[in-house]
């Protein structure tokens, strides 16, 4: 049975009013019907939750029936635990009780809502809505759509001027165990890991998007098929040792790659470059998994 004590920050009265009341939050994940929905914050505590009676009404089994607050104060908004079962986080740090600033990320359960509170709240709503049609909102990099159009664009260039260009396909090996023996938060928990640690290592010109599920592409202009295969291989290593650790439980985690290039001699399609990218990754699965094939 959940606890029913709450915590809760209150501002003196004659505070409150100077307090900023145009922020809002955005569902940002999970996709679906209700992502984008805008929840204005007032001078009320708003409650999200499984529960008829939250404010903010979510119907996901990773939800306590009363989860969070997002409590005014004196100086501006707190987000509040309501000792939850999956606990509250901000910007993927456990809070019981934590100031929101403007462009936070509010988890709660399997749920993800950006905060925002700038000087042009409607402005940077519209920005928000921009960036979920070309970022993925729970690995935060770009998405399909996006990856698409980008490697349009690079295709028609290497085709031009015959340039080469090389694109890297991986998914997590034995995803599926992964959720069953950690559940869906330590899956989601899982993507973000690795996809950060991907992200680092990517340079400016290059792309890095997540294609689906837990399948992920690199495209990588100006290079040829062996760079390529050297820059699978560097990922490989670097999943392989990364220490993944999900509430105080440590499990290993491998990538299988596979990689497709083109010189531009011949013209291809995006989805002609990610379907030869995908055979030899069912390849690498086939394989042994935890390699990269070419």
């Amino acid at each position: 049975m959940e606890k029913t004590s709450e915590t809760w920050v209150t501002a003196p009265e004659r505070l409150v009013s100077t307090t900023r009341r145009d922020a809002c939050v955005v569902h940002i994940y999970p996709t679906g019907p209700g992502m984008g929905t805008r929840y204005a914050l007032a001078d009320s505590p708003m409650v999200l939750g499984r529960g008829n009676d939250c404010d903010i009404r979510i119907n996901d089994h990773s939800v306590s029936r009363r989860h969070a607050r997002i409590q005014p104060g004196a100086d501006g908004y707190y987000a509040v635990d309501l000792q939850s079962t999956n606990g509250t986080f901000v910007n993927d740090i456990p809070a019981s009780i934590c100031k929101l600033k403007d462009g936070d990320y509010l988890r709660v359960g399997n749920c993800i809502y950006r905060f925002l509170a700038g000087g042009n709240v409607e402005a940077e709503y519209h920005e928000e809505i921009y960036r979920l049609t070309i970022i993925d909102a729970l690995t935060d990099i770009h998405n399909k759509r996006y990856l698409l159009e980008f490697l349009d664009r690079e295709l028609s260039r290497s085709a031009r001027y015959h340039r080469h260009l090389s694109l890297v396909m991986f998914d997590l090996d034995r995803f599926k165990a992964v959720n069953e023996e950690l559940g869906h938060l330590g899956g989601d928990f899982t993507l973000r890991e690795v996809a950060a640690c991907v992200k680092g290592s990517i340079r400016k010109e290059e792309l890095f998007a997540r294609y689906g599920g837990e399948e992920f592409v690199i495209v990588l202009p100006e290079t040829a098929l062996e760079s390529g295969i050297l820059v699978a291989e560097r990922l490989r290593q670097l999943i392989e040792r990364h220490p993944f650790q999900y509430e105080g439980k440590k499990y290993p985690i491998t990538i299988s790659i596979g990689v497709s290039a083109t010189n531009g001699e011949t013209s291809l399609t995006p989805h002609d470059l990610i379907r030869q990218a995908d055979e030899k990754l069912f390849n690498a699965k086939n394989t042994g998994r935890n390699r990269v094939v070419s």
